[in-house]
């Protein structure tokens, strides 16, 4: 097989909403027609161990690293995705109905700090094509989330709707549903981490499924706020809490875009400084999922120790490849084994104890 520096190199000469539609062609149909190669890759690349396991929101995930919402956003690839290492995957952000986003450019790369720009804008398919799409996979050998949000159109009055028309939606054919009310990309979302929103929201949603459902929060909250925010949807039926979303801090990037938002390497202090105090108040309370800024196996570590069960990658994915899960999985093993810990459950929240 190729290296990924090799392979990385060609992408990186096409822009970064071409070279995911590339990536996303090959993996759509590298599964379907050449069964043996997506075989191979799971040989390779899918790192399972009894110590990784972990039962969760009614389902087992074989590993803790996932893939973040973003990548495959219309749930086109994941059977290649998981053959990369996915110990689970969460498709989206999805909207009621179809959008094309928001004009473009809206993707920028910045290799030397392998980190991300985007402004994407939910642009994806709409529920009723990626529902049927996902009904032919689920239930599917790993877990996969279903990260919803509200259209563009949808004023901020009406949000709860688009997401009680989504949950109604996905809530039979995902493990779990992740609330997304933190993307800086689409006007007014970030208004609904409010608690009265989030009160209606999570009322409404425990009303209509018993699939977990947990709440997404964006980096640049207050901490009090984020807490109080996090506290709000827990007494109202939230099953977790996911941080973070990207930033839109554009001090920690030279020369950045004026619009969207930043992921990868840069966001990594910032999103596990967050975590780490919502970790000290939600740890044992409520499920944890760490992402922002994940690219090795001591800053995943470091975020299961703070009490995350699960965590997500996207930007470093981009980055340094699928080879990364592995590494990252491989490499939880092996400071479990220097600390002592049989099992990824004595890691969880080690720090806490």
């Amino acid at each position: 097989m190729l290296k990924y520096d090799h392979i990385k190199k060609i992408f990186f000469l096409l822009s970064p909403e071409n070279a995911h539609k590339v990536s996303e062609f090959s993996f759509k149909y590298g599964a379907k027609f050449f069964p043996f190669i997506a075989s191979e890759l799971a040989k390779r690349y899918f790192v399972t161990d009894k110590r990784l396991e972990q039962n969760l929101f009614g389902a087992k995930f074989l590993n803790p690293v996932g893939l973040a919402a973003g990548f495959d956003k219309n749930a086109t690839m994941i059977e290649t995705l998981t053959a990369l290492g996915f110990g689970h995957i969460e498709f989206g952000t999805i909207t009621p109905k179809a959008q094309p986003g928001n004009p473009k450019p809206r993707l920028f790369r910045y290799p030397e700090f392998e980190s991300i720009q985007n402004a994407m804008g939910f642009n994806n398919d709409g529920m009723e094509k990626v529902q049927k799409r996902v009904s032919r996979l689920y239930p599917f050998a790993t877990p996969l989330g279903a990260n919803i949000g509200k259209n563009k159109t949808t004023s901020v009055e009406d949000a709860l709707s688009d997401y009680e028309k989504l949950i109604d939606t996905f809530k039979d054919i995902s493990d779990y549903l992740v609330i997304n009310i933190s993307s800086p990309n689409t006007p007014g979302l970030r208004d609904l981490q409010n608690e009265e929103f989030i009160k209606e929201l999570f009322t409404m949603a425990k009303s209509k499924t018993n699939k977990a459902v947990i709440l997404k929060i964006a980096p640049d909250l207050e901490v009090k706020d984020a807490i109080n925010i996090c506290n709000v949807a827990l007494e109202n039926g939230a099953d977790g809490i996911m941080a973070t979303n990207t930033t839109i801090d554009y001090s920690l990037l030279p020369n950045p875009q004026n619009f969207g938002g930043i992921s990868g390497k840069v966001l990594e202090p910032k999103s596990s400084a967050l975590f780490e105090e919502l970790a000290r108040e939600f740890y044992g309370k409520t499920i944890l999922i760490s992402e922002g800024g994940i690219d090795s196996a001591e800053i995943a570590y470091k975020r299961i120790r703070a009490g995350a069960s699960l965590i997500q990658i996207y930007s470093a994915f981009i980055f340094k490849g699928p080879g990364l899960n592995a590494d990252i999985s491989k490499g939880i093993l092996k400071l479990m084994d220097a600390d002592g810990f049989h099992h990824i459950s004595e890691a969880i929240g080690a720090d806490r104890k």
